[in-house]
């Protein structure tokens, strides 16, 4: 088993519905729908999507989508936020430009990117 695989089995402990579908340049689409999101948001739950890159772990993941419709409570878009197409899928989505501050590949997982996820969406900005 790769090290992307070991660390997908350990993010589906906390999200059983997650799916990881490969794409023709080598990157990984990880995929959780009814993720969770807390007050502030159009929804209670969106699809997150996002890319483990060529090159994973040491290439470390960076930004992320949910569903197109997906906005701040009042409607407007997102800060650090637009539609946009994730690279070799199908499809428009909010794309959240957010990234990852500090990465340690001996250290960090698919579980460690989902955090800074979910510290985002604490900001409903």
């Amino acid at each position: 088993m790769t090290p992307l695989q070991t660390q997908f089995e350990i993010l589906k402990e906390s999200y059983p519905q997650a799916l990881m579908e490969e794409l023709p340049s080598g990157a990984v689409l990880i995929i959780i729908s009814d993720f969770p999101v807390p007050t502030g948001w159009s929804k209670d739950n969106a699809t997150l999507r996002f890319l483990a890159p060529v090159g994973y772990p040491f290439a470390k993941p960076d930004c992320f989508w949910v569903d197109s419709d997906f906005r701040l409570k009042n409607g407007a878009m997102p800060k650090n936020a637009q539609i946009q197409v994730i690279p070799e899928v199908d499809g428009s989505y909010s794309w959240f430009s957010w990234h990852v501050g500090h990465w340690n590949p001996n250290k960090d997982n698919l579980s460690t990117f989902v955090r800074v996820v979910i510290n985002r969406f604490k900001e409903a900005q």
